[in-house]
């Protein structure tokens, strides 16, 4: 690869025919596979001379190779930005970046793609080096004034252009913002030009990063590209409560992740009847009260009364025909689901030991290294075979 992160890092370096993979692992959501890298072309086809580009985050572009350079996933390259050039980094080259762009950009018009001038060499790239490492301040400092002036918008992120002439300051808030004399600050305390872009709360929270609720980095941080609308529908399809302090990612927004399974529960969801009607009973009328799609089990309950009975959608759907047919049955008992459980038994068919060998109490011996030792013999005792003890002093 040819970002700096690779090659001083132990990582692969540029022209490697890796395909666009990483050994480093730090390029995340934005490293893409080249699948097509080991497919000769056709005798005759020229090379597509169209390239996408990789800036700071997730911004991309595609840039015209006019010039025909050789160019590999990972290469630094200098393109026209008019004023100005940008440094970038090559993410897509050959057939597949013709996927890319009918896939990202159909409508594209050939007049309208900018072209790429050179492949940057050392001091460019120490130049824009040294503006990756003047972003932060610039971002504390650029935050300070629009405190003064009393501008009601936070500024998330600050990226400069290659060769430092410009600054884009990406920045979110509730409504519009007047921020002329914001602009006339910054260009006064940075002396370069300046350039206001507004993002939303997704976007900020995908440039910032962090860890979400179930313990992994954000998804629009590590791997998530494009940004779907999240409604209060895909809980309530789920079976899932409507607290918004669940709901809601670090963004503020409803979760991305709601829509992950959302297209298998409306899958499973048709199978069953509607919610809405209600089942006729001689003993009363007995209202839905949740759903369980996976285990296929729908809870009903009588009014006034707090017991709930299971039914499986079949029976309900037979209770919907009774009540269309104009018949009720006695009660919802009669249908009620019942779930087989399957007993696993337990044979030993691999010659192990019994799964109650360690059930065995274990007595702890006592030690008896003080019984083995002999008593010594008392003098003042009698001796056993009746003589008198002696006293060995003399008189």
């Amino acid at each position: 690869m040819g970002c700096a992160s690779c090659s001083s890092e132990g990582g692969t370096p540029k022209g490697c025919k890796n395909n666009g993979t990483c050994s480093s692992g730090g390029c995340n959501k934005l490293e893409v596979y080249d699948w097509l890298a080991n497919i000769a072309l056709p005798a005759g086809q020229e090379a597509y001379n169209i390239v996408e580009v990789r800036f700071k985050n997730s911004r991309k572009a595609f840039y015209k190779n006019s010039s025909n350079f050789s160019l590999q996933v990972g290469d630094i390259v200098i393109v026209d930005t008019a004023p100005g050039y940008d440094v970038g980094l090559v993410s897509v080259v050959g057939e597949l970046a013709r996927i890319q762009v009918l896939k990202k950009a159909p409508n594209l018009k050939d007049n309208e793609i900018k072209r790429i001038l050179r492949i940057a060499n050392q001091e460019e790239i120490d130049k824009w080096i040294k503006g990756r490492s003047l972003e932060k301040d610039l971002m504390y400092k650029s935050r300070t004034i629009a405190i003064d002036l009393n501008l009601e918008m936070k500024i998330s992120d600050v990226e400069y252009q290659g060769d430092l002439s410009k600054a884009t300051f990406y920045y979110t808030a509730e409504g519009r913002i007047d921020f002329r004399q914001l602009i006339k600050n910054l260009a006064d305390e940075f002396k370069v030009r300046i350039e206001m872009r507004q993002i939303g709360s997704r976007q900020e929270s995908a440039r910032l990063g962090g860890i979400g609720s179930c313990g992994r980095e954000l998804c629009c941080t590590t791997w998530l590209t494009d940004f779907r609308s999240v409604s209060t529908s895909a809980a309530r399809y789920q079976q899932l409560s409507l607290n918004p302090q669940k709901l809601a990612g670090q963004c503020g927004k409803l979760k991305c992740c709601l829509n992950y399974e959302l297209d298998m529960y409306l899958d499973a969801i048709r199978s069953f009847p509607k919610t809405e009607t209600k089942l006729l009973t001689q003993k009363g009328d007995a209202y839905h009260v949740k759903t369980d799609v996976f285990k296929r089990v729908m809870w009903y309950a009588y009014q006034g009364e707090n017991g709930l009975i299971s039914l499986s959608p079949e029976r309900v759907k037979e209770v919907m025909l009774l009540n269309k047919n104009g018949e009720k049955p006695k009660e919802l008992a009669e249908f009620i689901f019942t779930e087989k459980v399957v007993e696993m038994g337990y044979s030993n068919v691999v010659g192990q030991d019994s799964v109650n060998r360690f059930e065995k109490n274990f007595v702890k011996k006592k030690n008896n290294n003080n019984r083995n030792k002999k008593k010594k013999p008392n003098p003042n005792q009698a001796n056993p075979n009746g003589a008198a003890p002696t006293n060995s002093t003399n008189a």
